[in-house]
């Protein structure tokens, strides 16, 4: 398990705020965003399972306003047993992907199209899919509305993937 402290450690910050914007700068970098994943994978190697959740609820989300909360992992894990095998994998309000990483440990080749509005969430979402070699979509904006400002391609460049920003 990933601690606070240790988080901030590998994103070079002192103070956990700084954690979404350090981690998309690191990620949108390819050479950073190498260093990074190589970085948590010495510490934690295991990649079944969300990393940021304590980290993110209890430093990041919203609950008060935006009612954010996590899906609990026996119910993300429930979810991707009912999905089953598929091509692909879509979810609205992905927040930081713990059901997406779900869905992945039950089938890792499956095109993931994921939707996200928090400009906090992004990153870590990414983050999660990124260092699993993804293949996919994330969009950041209300899936709701259908209103997107930016579409991220995750190509698998055969152990990460490569992320692509293209402003809609």
């Amino acid at each position: 398990m990933l601690y606070h402290e240790k988080i901030n450690q590998l994103l070079g910050i002192t103070e956990s705020y700084k954690a979404p914007e350090k981690m998309f700068q690191l990620l949108m970098d390819d050479s950073s965003r190498e260093n990074l994943f190589q970085e948590f994978l010495a510490i934690e190697s295991d990649l079944s399972y969300e990393w940021f959740q304590n980290y993110f609820e209890s430093e990041h989300a919203d609950r008060k306003v935006k009612k954010q909360d996590y899906t609990p992992t026996s119910v993300s894990i429930l979810g991707a047993m009912i999905i089953g095998e598929s091509n692909q994998y879509f979810e609205p309000a992905a927040g930081i992907g713990g059901m997406a990483i779900q869905a992945w440990n039950t089938q890792k080749d499956r095109f993931f199209i994921l939707e996200e509005l928090s400009d906090r969430s992004l990153p870590f979402l990414l983050f999660n899919m990124a260092i699993r070699g993804v293949n996919g979509i994330v969009r950041h904006g209300d899936s709701l509305k259908q209103e997107f400002s930016e579409e991220y391609r995750l190509i698998n460049n055969g152990q990460f993937s490569l992320i692509e920003r293209k402003l809609i």
